[in-house]
């Protein structure tokens, strides 16, 4: 559980995304676009993502509970993805995002964070890329819930990986 009263500072986050541009990405296109939601707008970032489910006939229980999800952390930061020149530079795009948003993830546990990584609601993501600003066409690769963790989260088995070898 996140502490949904104690502030994480600008400085904290402004970190977390220096630490997330580190993040490999082909051509060098820089194509990661940040935006930090706190305070009153992380109601507005509910509003926005809520109106979309409700207008595509989305149960009305889970309309609610997305009007105030976001407000289950002090800070929510969107992640997007510029597209690229081809299909191929916007997918290169996303995976670096990707990378970058493993990256924030990292770097939130290591400073004692609690971090989790949500994706966009389905059909949502011009809303969500309009209410950050973010350039038309931009895809949202995650909306990252960060805030100070209340307990020690329970861990869990992880299946091992499937490695093939070829020789």
């Amino acid at each position: 559980m996140i502490d949904r009263e104690r502030d994480v500072d600008a400085a904290t986050i402004a970190k977390l995304c220096d630490v997330a541009v580190w993040a490999p990405n082909h051509k060098l296109t820089w194509p990661w676009l940040f935006c930090e939601v706190r305070g009153a707008a992380r109601r507005q970032l509910g509003d926005a993502c809520a109106d979309v489910m409700a207008a595509q006939n989305e149960p009305s229980p889970r309309v609610q509970k997305t009007r105030g999800k976001f407000e289950r952390s002090p800070v929510v930061l969107v992640v997007g993805s510029e597209a690229g020149d081809t299909e191929l530079r916007t997918a290169e795009n996303r995976d670096a995002v990707s990378a970058a948003v493993q990256n924030v993830l990292l770097g939130a546990t290591a400073l004692g964070l609690a971090s989790f990584w949500s994706s966009c609601p389905t059909g949502a993501n011009e809303a969500v890329a309009k209410f950050c600003g973010f350039p038309s066409g931009t895809t949202i690769v995650a909306m990252i819930y960060l805030g100070w963790p209340t307990d020690v989260p329970k861990g869990f088995e992880r299946p091992a990986p499937r490695i093939t070898q070829r020789s």
